[in-house]
């Protein structure tokens, strides 16, 4: 069987840096366009905005004199209409199942979905927060700067904050012992250079996006953005796990494939949309438009 070819990009990567960055949500769109349906999609769209800027971007359409161009982009009649998927990973969650899966013996992903939601009541927002840093610190080979939590001291909070009454703290009990699970994942990351790391959401969305568009059993050939962090051993990875889903990953510059633009837009708006809804200033209308391009819950309930 032929592979069919899915154009990607994404929006809101920063690495491993979940907690204190710039955004809370990752978002990785993948496009099934033909490269002409693709050329049609950006024309359209430079004609209606009108702007003399040599590429756009996703900022262009989130502006309120563009708002109809948008609502065009996601309507269910639309060009994308059937053609474009979104992975949306809240970054927040995505670092209590990192915390979850490595440190608790048995964790689950309901368990990390119910310290998501208890941990800021349960602890205190500024406590959950540090919490939340202290344990990206101690997990990363090279740390951000300034953060300087060491293994003992965070595992030193997990045991006091285990003492909480209710679920949460009944879930922080799960993850103190977790110290040996942590030195061994650190051990395994500085010696394997295509082992991705659990902080990293970038290979879990492109899994995702593989898995999506090859669910009918034809397998995916992605043309991706340019992405360092998909280095060749974690290509590699990404095609021991996918096997025959996978049929290779070609990198591009986005300005020469008018497909990865519209993944681009895709990702964009998608991750703007969702960070206003994480944050109580929803749109209803963006919403309901997008949910047609989402599957899944990623955002953490």
């Amino acid at each position: 069987m032929n592979p069919v070819e899915i154009a990607c990009d994404e929006s809101g990567s920063e690495g491993e840096n979940l907690v204190g960055g710039e955004t809370d949500v990752f978002a990785h769109a993948g496009i099934r366009l033909t490269p002409e349906a693709a050329e049609a999609c950006v024309r359209e769209i430079r004609a209606r905005i009108g702007s003399p800027a040599e590429e756009y971007k996703a900022n262009h359409l989130l502006r309120a004199k563009h708002r109809p161009i948008l609502e065009w982009l996601l309507d269910p009649g639309g060009p994308l209409a059937g053609h474009g998927h979104v992975h949306l990973t809240g970054k927040t969650f995505f670092a209590v199942r990192a915390a979850v899966v490595l440190l608790a013996e048995n964790g689950t992903d309901a368990m990390a979905r119910t310290l998501h939601r208890a941990g800021p009541a349960a602890f205190g927002a500024d406590r959950w927060a540090y919490f939340l840093a202290a344990f990206t610190s101690v997990v990363r080979l090279n740390p951000r700067r300034g953060v300087t939590t060491s293994a003992a001291e965070f595992f030193a909070l997990a045991g006091e904050l285990a003492r909480t009454p209710g679920e949460a703290g009944e879930i922080l009990g799960l993850l103190r012992d977790g110290g040996e699970r942590v030195a061994a994942y650190r051990a395994r990351l500085a010696a394997d250079p295509g082992l991705v790391p659990v902080l990293d959401p970038l290979v879990p969305a492109v899994i995702h996006t593989v898995r999506h568009w090859s669910a009918d059993g034809t397998p995916v050939a992605l043309v991706h953005d340019e992405q360092l962090a998909l280095t060749a051993e974690r290509v590699l990875q990404l095609k021991v796990v996918l096997g025959h889903r996978l049929a290779g990953v070609r990198f591009v510059d986005s300005r020469s494939d008018a497909r990865v633009q519209v993944a681009d837009f895709l990702a964009g708006v998608a991750r703007r949309i969702a960070s206003d809804e994480l944050n109580g200033r929803g749109d209803t209308r963006l919403t309901g438009l997008l949910e047609s391009f989402v599957d899944g819950d990623g955002l953490g309930g």
